[in-house]
């Protein structure tokens, strides 16, 4: 695993999800406040949920890059 980072350490764009769905989910789980009229709950699902295809596509330009430099 600690070797597949060292050689493509753009994948770890690909954790950001994974913390914001679940790691951060004990700390953020409140009803109020209220962030545009969502329970700050809903609101932090919501803000993950348009991050998430943000961290892929940069794992994907990563990856890609990376071809590139090796061919």
């Amino acid at each position: 695993m600690i070797k597949l980072i060292k050689r493509r350490p753009h994948l770890l764009w690909l954790l950001v999800p994974f913390v914001l769905y679940v790691g951060a989910l004990p700390f953020v789980n409140r009803v109020r406040p209220l962030v545009l009229g969502l329970p700050f709950l809903f609101a932090w699902l919501l803000a993950a949920t348009l991050l998430t295809p943000v961290a892929v596509w940069l794992a994907h330009r990563g990856d890609k890059n990376m071809k590139r430099r090796a061919s």
